[in-house]
Order: structure tokens, then sequence, then C-alpha cells
């Protein structure tokens, strides 16, 4: 098929997405408790993909003229690499699952998604949509079930050339070492596009807004539960202002109301499952043992609740500073200087996404330079990158280094060709 085709494909998929974003948003508050404004949010990033993939593949499809010499003319031009497996995140369960899959399609590969166990019925609306656009058969292929039964399976199998996974940090990097092991039948070298966790820092200078620093930090560290690879987990905040600072966080946590997510009045929601809630009261626990916990909410009796904790005098050398935990743990850091501010925020194995709040021009120049991390935000929170003017993802053991919506995404899907002709 034709890229500009393929391209079509896309637009009309964007255009029925459009159509039913209510319906759709629903269905994320009620199967995985995402608020309202971030459902709708999610749906919304995804019909950004659908649009910006379709039009990135128009500009790559044309093939280059790379010049003549002695004589000979040289074209450069792109071919699908092959059966892309998708293992898509329940977080964003539509968003991700649909940038993925859309680049996979519009660079003409045929695509086994695989949606998380905990959004099937999201993962379920893409299946709507390429039908409804109608994809010939065998170009979109729904696979549900859980990772432990078929992941390896799918990740294994020698037909497959692409794995485009967004998940934790082990998963990813189990995926990358068995893509690794090459079949006797197979046909190609394995590719992964891989987009993992982080365990991201905003760092507080002397001098910055304070209400839009408490406002853009709570939204950072506990806007759908922390339950973002993006979410804010440390706050590093300078020696001069940490008392004055803190306190009014605190209280303006305090505030903040938890329950359902079918009340838009409630700020956060239940995490995923019971696993989960599980695994973050753990750390919840740690957090008293490991710093001086400043608050935690009360949470409802019946649920999949955590609460939200807020806890100071973590440093780099404990695992509130290290590990991802994935729920709403905010860990405060108190540094002597911008100096010690910088060290600590690139003092984990992560680099996916970073923030600094400050009025000082050569410390924003300098954290340009030296903060590492993928997105960086400068006087704004750490979350809600924007398809094409922010494109997301890192590296380090946050990713491979790719960018979702970004100019050279839909590069991983396609095989580079040249061709030479003498006259």
């Amino acid at each position: 098929m034709d890229p500009a085709e393929r391209a079509r494909c896309l637009i009309e998929a964007a255009d029925i997405a459009r159509r039913r974003i209510f319906e759709y948003s629903a269905w994320q508050i009620l199967e995985e408790g995402k608020q309202w404004a971030q459902a709708y949010n999610d749906v919304a990033e995804g019909i950004d993909f659908l649009g910006y993939y379709a039009r990135e593949m128009i500009r790559l499809g044309t093939p280059q003229d790379m010049g003549s010499y002695g004589g000979e003319s040289n074209h450069y031009f792109y071919q699908p690499k092959g059966v892309t497996v998708v293992i898509a995140p329940w977080n964003f369960p539509f968003a991700i699952g649909c940038g993925m899959c859309a680049a996979a399609i519009v660079a003409g590969n045929p695509v086994v998604y695989k949606p998380s166990s905990q959004s099937m019925v999201v993962g379920h609306h893409l299946v709507e949509i390429f039908r409804e656009v109608g994809l010939p058969a065998g170009v979109f292929n729904y696979i549900p079930g859980p990772g432990s039964a078929i992941g390896d399976y799918l990740v294994d199998s020698p037909k497959t050339s692409v794995i485009a996974f967004t998940g934790s940090m082990g998963v990813g990097l189990r995926i990358v070492e068995r893509a690794g092991r090459t079949q006797e039948n197979q046909a190609s070298v394995k590719h992964v596009v891989c987009e993992m966790g982080g365990k991201n820092a905003i760092i507080l200078d002397e001098e910055f807004d304070h209400e839009a620093a408490i406002r853009d930090i709570l939204y950072s560290a506990f806007g759908y539960q922390g339950q973002k690879c993006s979410a804010c987990s440390r706050l590093i905040v300078h020696d001069k202002v940490y008392d004055r600072f803190v306190p009014r966080l605190v209280e303006a946590a305090k505030r903040l109301k938890i329950g359902p997510a079918e009340d838009p009045g409630n700020y956060m929601g239940p995490v995923i499952d019971p696993k989960a809630q599980q695994t973050i009261l753990q750390y919840v626990d740690l957090a008293a043992r490991e710093g001086r916990v400043l608050y935690r909410s009360e949470i409802p009796q019946h649920g999949c609740y955590v609460p939200m904790t807020l806890v100071e005098g973590i440093t780099p050398q404990k695992r509130l500073a290290q590990e991802e935990i994935f729920g709403p743990v905010l860990s405060i850091m108190r540094a002597k200087d911008f100096d010690q501010a910088l060290e600590w925020a690139n003092s984990t194995r992560f680099a996916l996404t970073g923030a600094i709040f400050s009025r000082n021009r050569e410390h924003l120049d300098r954290t340009m330079r030296e903060f590492r991390v993928g997105n960086l935000y400068l006087n704004r929170g750490s979350v809600g990158a924007l398809v094409k003017v922010q494109p997301f993802g890192g590296f380090k053991m946050s990713g491979g280094g790719t960018k979702a919506g970004g100019p050279d995404y839909l590069l991983h899907f396609m095989d580079p060709r040249c061709v030479t002709e003498q006259p």
C-alpha cells in the first residue's frame, strides 16, 4: 500500500476517535480509575499520535534524491521491517498503545497488539477503530492475555521483526535480552523500541514562583496516583528555601481529596489493582523507616487505595531515592546548594523526565546542560508531554533513547535502502 494511503487510514482513525472521545474517556475512568481530565487527555494524545505519524509518513515516504556521482543517480527510501509486536501498558491505555501501533502500521508493518491485562477493554477500542477504517485483514491483530503466559512467545517468535514495548525496567530488560537470541529460522535481527521507567526529580532553587511550584509539584507527584513513568518522586529543595516552602506544600497536599475516580471532586483515586496497592504500601512503610513522614493521608476503607505520602530526610543512598515506586510517595531531599541539588538529580540509573523551578538564568542554562534526562522542563511540572512539540522518551535505564511523537520515531519501524542507477 502506498505510504499516502496508509497515512489516510490513520487520519480516518483519528476522526473516529475524536467523535468517540467522551465514550473512550469514560471507559478509562471505569476500567483504570483515571480522573476525568486525565482520561480525556489520554485519548486526545492518541488522536495526536495518529495525525502526527500520518503526516510524518508522507514526509518519509517520498524517496530522497541523494545526488549524482559519475553520472549515476542515487535514491534513498524506506521499507517496513516486518511483523511488529506491540506490548502496551495500562497507565496510558489508549495513547501509548495507539501511538506504537499507529507508528508500526503507517510504516507498513503488520501489528500483533497485546494490551495490558488491566486495560483490555480500552485496548479493544483500537480494534473498533481500525475495523471501521477498513485496514486489510491481518494488518492489525489483537491478542489480549497475561504477559506471563504469552509475552515470551510473542518476543521469541522467529516471525517477529520489531518489539515495541512500554512498561517497567525489569520487563523491558528481559525483552531486550530475549530479543538478542537469534533462532535458526529467524530471518532478521530483531529491533526493540523500549520505553521504561523513571525516578524523576524536581529541583527547587533559591528563587521561584512558589504558587506555581506547589500546584505543579502536586500534580506531577500525585496526578493519577503517581502511576506515570514521568511522575515526580523526588523533590530536591535548596536549603535556603526549605523551611519556608515545604510546610506550605504539605498544607496544600492535605486539602486534596481521595476517593472514587468517577467523582471529579476527588484529586486522587484508587491504584490499578491489589498487587500494586500492596507494593506501594510497602514503600509507605519504608518511608517511615528511612525518613520522617510529613503527611500520610486518610484513605477509603474499601477499594485499592493507598495514602498520599510525603516524607523528608531522604538522601541518594536510600531506597526511596533510587527505586521506582509507581505510586503517590514523594521523597523530599534537602540540598545544601545548587551544585548538590544537580548532583542528586543525576544520582539514579534512570534518565526520563526532570524539572526545575528557578529565576536564576545561569542556573537554568546549567540545568539544560547538566541535568541529563530525556525530557527536561524549566519552571513547570515534570508530566504532560505533547506530541510533536515535546517528543517523549529517555535513556540510561529509562529506555533506548527513542522519542515517541518525535521526527525520528517512525525510523525505528523501517529499514533504509539506497538504489544507485548507471544510465
